[in-house]
């Protein structure tokens, strides 16, 4: 009998620290929409607030006399090294819709992640090929029949979902490190007039774009995802609501980069100075790396099923890119 393992979630449950209630019953992304009065520079203001406040408490927990150990997860753990439970399986399949980065964004998460594990040697990466953004977690840790009748019943709306992006454009920018004791990921705030630094769309470009401008964010985006899904019929079951957008780029399977005080001082330093260099050399800049993408370019949306949690599973339908 396999291990019965607990999920890093319940030991570092990602809160929301924006400040927005969201009724019961409601389409929780409106919430914050009608909080911020439609107005992207509020959103954007909100999703910044939300990953500094974030970055300084675990900054706090990281350099904390109290510190007792990183949250390291034991399914990946053990996934990655077979030898600690031969034949252990990840049995939490989930649904999802995700986003998956141009190449452009890629570049930018792999040079972050050779900085990072410059720092700490023993950290654990996520692949390029499985980066991605979750738009609308529709359903997670349930068994594969569960997830294969959700999707059996969402499948009228999965086409329209899929290629949602070609039509409605949003783009993400001021990308900066995130993380806490279990993981780390380069987050983005939803665009507010910023100038244009990604690339054009593969020509010829003959989409009748719905929104125009930043006006339509990616958290409108997250709306219209979680209201398709409710249309089809759907109780939409997310771990959690929060104003974020961001790629994981890895987590820890070791305590040894972080065991002493001044190690988990030098890794703090290392997110502060990467931090510092996207803000000053990459924000805007658009010349060797780009810190700007727009969720649907080269790729559409990624209707995906199966045991996601690192970026694995199949996919369901890949939606028209641009």
């Amino acid at each position: 009998m396999g291990s019965l393992l607990e999920s890093t979630d319940v030991r570092n449950k990602l809160e929301d620290l924006s400040g927005v209630v969201i009724k019961p019953g409601e389409n929780p992304y409106d919430a914050l929409i009608a909080a911020c009065n439609d107005d992207p520079a509020q959103i954007q203001a909100l999703y910044a607030a939300h990953r500094t406040k974030r970055n300084a408490q675990q900054k706090e927990k990281f350099l904390s006399p109290d510190f007792k150990e990183l949250i390291i997860d034991p399914f990946l753990l053990r996934l990655e090294n077979p030898t600690i439970e031969p034949g252990f399986q990840d049995t939490r399949y989930c649904m999802t819709f995700w986003g998956r980065p141009p190449i452009h964004a890629l570049e930018l998460a792999g040079q972050i992640q050779k900085k990072l594990k410059a720092c700490a040697p023993n950290i654990w990466l996520m692949p390029l090929h499985r980066m991605h953004i979750t738009t609308l977690e529709l359903a997670f840790s349930r068994t594969a029949e569960e997830i294969d009748a959700i999707k059996s019943e969402l499948r009228p709306a999965i086409p329209s979902v899929a290629s949602y992006t070609y039509g409605h454009r949003t783009r993400l920018v001021k990308p900066m490190i995130s993380y806490d004791l279990s993981a780390f990921a380069v987050s983005f705030l939803p665009a507010c007039g910023e100038p244009v630094i990604s690339p054009p769309p593969v020509a010829p470009d003959t989409a009748e774009v719905a929104q125009q401008g930043d006006q339509y964010t990616y958290h409108h985006l997250r709306r219209d995802m979680w209201d398709l899904a409710k249309e089809a019929g759907m109780t939409v079951d997310s771990r959690y609501v929060v104003p974020s957008a961001h790629i994981t780029l890895g987590r820890y399977l070791t305590h040894d980069d972080h065991a002493t005080p001044e190690k988990r001082k030098k890794w703090v330093e290392a997110i502060d100075e990467i931090n510092h260099w996207l803000e000053t050399e990459i924000w805007g800049n658009g010349r060797e790396l780009i810190g700007e993408w727009v969720v649907g370019q080269e790729k559409g949306l990624d209707v995906r099923v199966g045991t996601l949690w690192y970026g694995a599973g199949r996919t369901v339908l890949l939606g028209e890119g641009f």
